[in-house]
């Protein structure tokens, strides 16, 4: 159900886009206008990301299989990454065209169709940026937030054409300074992506809100001290794996032991929907 609504946005955003390329590519060659032809560029790269989404999550809901038996959820990940490769290559484009313009001291000049198209563009694509951002927040999708970041990145990349219209007259400079600030700020958007997507492939420690629940879970099933330690989440996504170590008695026997481990194993999965594996230890001993 989850990464069906993915695909749904990932539908909604390839046609939305799709006809806003079509809109602002004829405004452009009608008015002249290089910036609008290259934004309308921009919003059909949106398209390919999102074509890139909708893959990935058809790719991540697979069951697992005898060669994946964690699932395919970690092609959200690598989906993510590949929209953030999409925004690098869009900011360094922006900051080129924006040193050479500002190098050769071109001045932008626009029509009223300029900003009629400029204006629906901004509107359609945070309309479209706040709807994946909802998607995001629904199922923790990581790619459809690289997504929504795409469709703010276009809405920027818009802002800026709109303000250069308005003051492009008193300082020609305007369009190439406005186009490298949100061209840092695009290329800030795809490290914060890279990092997080990269951090969970590699494996990355859980949350301190997740261990202090699953911590006082357990010393509400056991009185005594446990000693929960040593926490480390492998996330794939439609599935998570938890391993922890706990000390107990020396001379507690190995069938009890057991017996404690698996409780509380039991107990993660049912109230987490985790998958845990309880190291044991003796009481006394160090890593």
């Amino acid at each position: 159900m989850e990464k069906s609504k993915v695909i749904l946005g990932g539908i909604v955003s390839v046609i939305v886009n799709v006809l806003l390329f079509v809109l602002k590519f004829w405004a452009g060659m009608a008015t002249g206008s290089i910036a609008l032809v290259a934004d309308a560029w921009h919003t059909l790269s949106d398209s390919i990301s999102s074509i890139i989404i909708i893959i990935a999550a058809k790719l991540a809901s697979r069951r697992a299989d005898k060669e994946h038996p964690f699932g395919h959820g970690r092609w959200e990940y690598i989906a993510s990454l590949f929209v953030a490769f999409f925004l690098i290559i869009i900011s360094y484009d922006f900051l080129k065209n924006s040193i050479i313009q500002f190098n050769d001291n071109i001045r932008v000049e626009y029509g009223t169709l300029a900003i009629v198209v400029t204006v629906i563009s901004i509107a359609l694509k945070e309309l479209l940026a706040q709807y994946a951002f909802y998607i995001k927040r629904k199922t923790g999708d990581l790619s459809i937030e690289a997504d929504a970041w795409h469709h703010r990145s276009d809405a920027l990349s818009s802002v800026v054409v709109l303000i250069g219209i308005f003051l492009a007259k008193w300082f020609w400079w305007i369009d190439s300074a406005l186009g490298a600030i949100i061209a840092v700020i695009i290329f800030y958007t795809s490290y914060k992506i890279i990092k997080t997507s990269v951090t969970k492939l590699l494996g990355e420690e859980p949350g301190h809100d997740l261990i202090d629940r699953i911590t006082n879970e357990i010393k509400s099933m056991y009185n005594e001290e446990l000693d929960v330690h040593h926490f480390h989440m492998h996330n794939y996504v439609l599935h998570k794996e938890l391993t922890f170590h706990i000390k107990l008695d020396g001379n507690m026997s190995i069938e009890k032991g057991h017996e404690i481990a698996t409780a509380i194993e039991d107990m993660i999965k049912e109230k987490f929907d985790i998958v845990a594996t309880v190291h044991v230890e003796p009481l006394g001993y160090f890593h």
